[in-house]
């Protein structure tokens, strides 16, 4: 369980600091496997994931409490569900970087620094993609409603993936009401991915 703090009671370290430490220092996981930004336990994080040349990247609303070698049942959905698509490996990212096992917890409004550390988080990861064309698999359910700052989160990460021609996709049947992407929990190992053409008349119909 993680009840989120107030972020002026802590420090943001920038990404390029924090994939700085990651690369640098000794840590308690297979760092040859995991990719984990910070590299210890904080009040957000902007990566989570497995190394590979062509990983599927994962977007969820925001991170709880998963670690290396530690994931929850999402994850574990998440890994296998790229494994199952072709993936040599996956990385989970989220719109927004704030830990809070209930998103009803996520801060009321955007904190701009955060924003734009994950951003910078967001390209890095599509930098990965080495002889591939980014895989962006939306999977945030119809928690992106919690907060109105998020779809606009969203839109950024749509102008960015345009910079590295990025293809996003989704899993699962999208939600009848306003269309929204699948949650990775419960759906079946064997979910073919497919694109999601129309992410930007979803996202101005929200």
């Amino acid at each position: 369980m993680h009840i989120p703090k107030d972020f002026s009671e802590c420090e943001i370290l920038k990404f390029k600091d924090a994939l700085k430490e990651e690369q640098s220092i000794e840590k308690d996981y297979d760092s040859k496997r995991w990719l984990y930004v910070p590299c210890r336990y904080s009040e957000y994080r902007y990566i989570l994931g497995t190394k590979g040349k062509n990983p599927l990247i994962c977007i969820g609303i925001n991170p709880s409490t998963a670690e290396p070698d530690n994931l929850d049942n999402t994850l574990k959905s998440v890994e296998r569900l790229a494994a199952f698509n072709g993936y040599d490996s996956f990385i989970m990212f989220n719109v927004y970087p704030q830990r809070a096992t209930d998103p009803n917890d996520m801060s009321k409004e955007l904190n701009e620094k955060l924003h734009t550390e994950n951003m910078q988080a967001f390209e890095y990861i599509l930098s990965l993609c080495e002889g591939h064309t980014p895989s962006i698999w939306a999977a945030w359910g119809t928690i992106i409603e919690k907060r109105p700052y998020l779809k606009d989160c969203v839109r950024s990460m749509i102008e960015i993936g345009e910079r590295y021609n990025a293809k996003w996709y989704t899993l699962g049947t999208k939600s009848k009401s306003k269309g929204h992407p699948h949650h990775p929990l419960y759906l079946k190992k064997d979910t073919v991915a497919e694109e999601f053409c129309d992410i930007m008349d979803y996202l101005n119909n929200l």
